[in-house]
């Protein structure tokens, strides 16, 4: 004998629209405890597929089910099978068909989807050569042109997406790769207003930072959108002199030459210091940052800032700049970095 949650996960395919909606209303609610997501758990195999038919249904039923699907999302165990049933393709094809109603809560599945290892794989299209990579450049291309529309920002949440998928190195090189140009696009967002948008380019930066060694070069082909986006959080708002800005590209040197505000979330701060060390560690990263006055523009951030940690991000930086160059002048302007 069926039990009552079999019943009503049956009623989801129901031909009678008022009883289908119904159903994946109760479900949808069913899914906002813990008792009900293990409850669900049991029945996974006819649940996930059932919802994901319904995201392709009219918004009063779409949008239940995909609340549905974000609630189970957040259950490791329940991530797991739904990406073994296919689900990141699935929202991937609703989310990139003719009026998808629903974009924000479809971001949000891969979110929580891409928190998997094998969530990340899926997204990238590792098993298929030819597509590989096709779903980042939808998701990239989406997320630097949604901020600009008037019905809120339904792709922020993809700024969170690339950053799990950059805890990856496959994810790093395919953000990284120079024909695909994407972290020329995500960088241009750190200028946006949106803190999650913002929080997540410079994570997503700090990450592929760590392909550093090996991807250096593709990373310095976009100095000039790389530079601005990890100094100028960190470079206080002080005027500079026009002696200090003489030496660095006019992007940094235009930005840095007007009252500015002060960047002020710690863990970007923090972030772009972690990518900056990243990149130091590499004689020509440190080359490069001298070519751009870097390390004048870490001594004066460094007289601004206040927190703790942050602090012990730009000394790690100032240590390593110091041994690039040993001169009297450029050893006291780095000591003043605490090292």
């Amino acid at each position: 004998m069926a039990t009552e949650l079999e019943e009503l996960l049956g009623f989801l395919s129901s031909p009678s629209p008022p009883i289908k909606k119904a159903a994946v209303n109760i479900l949808r609610d069913y899914t906002g405890s813990e008792d009900g997501l293990r409850s669900l758990g049991k029945y996974s195999s006819v649940a996930v597929p059932s919802l994901s038919h319904l995201l392709a249904e009219k918004k009063e039923v779409s949008e239940p089910a995909a609340e549905a699907l974000v609630n189970m999302s957040q259950n490791r165990d329940l991530a797991k099978k739904m990406v073994e049933m296919g689900l990141v393709k699935a929202v991937m094809n609703i989310l990139y068909r003719q009026a998808c109603d629903i974009p924000h809560l479809l971001v949000m599945i891969l979110v929580n989807l891409t928190q998997l290892d094998a969530g990340i794989q899926s997204l990238l299209q590792n098993e298929d050569e030819k597509m590989r990579g096709l779903y980042i450049m939808k998701l990239v291309r989406s997320f630097c042109t949604s901020s600009s529309q008037n019905e809120g920002d339904p792709f922020e949440h993809v700024a969170s997406i690339l950053v799990n998928i950059s805890q990856k190195e496959d994810g790093r090189k395919l953000l990284l790769d120079p024909k695909r140009g994407l972290m020329k696009q995500i960088i241009r967002q750190f200028d946006s207003p949106s803190p999650l948008r913002k929080k997540g380019v410079s994570g997503t930066i700090r990450n592929c930072c760590f392909e550093a060694k090996n991807q250096l070069q593709n990373l310095l082909l976009i100095s000039e959108f790389l530079w601005p986006a990890l100094l100028l959080p960190v470079a206080g708002n002080k005027v500079y002199s026009e002696e200090d800005t003489s030496k660095m590209p006019l992007e940094l040197g235009s930005a840095l030459s007007i009252e500015r505000e002060l960047e002020a979330d710690p863990e970007i701060r923090a972030q772009v210091l972690d990518a900056i060390y990243l990149i130091v560690l590499q004689e020509a990263g440190r080359r490069a940052m001298w070519s751009v006055n870097g390390p004048r523009i870490l001594q004066v951030g460094y007289e601004y800032e206040e927190n703790p940690k942050v602090m012990e991000a730009f000394e790690r930086v100032g240590s390593l700049l110091i041994q690039e160059d040993g001169t009297s002048e450029a050893s006291t302007e780095l000591s003043k970095l605490g090292v």
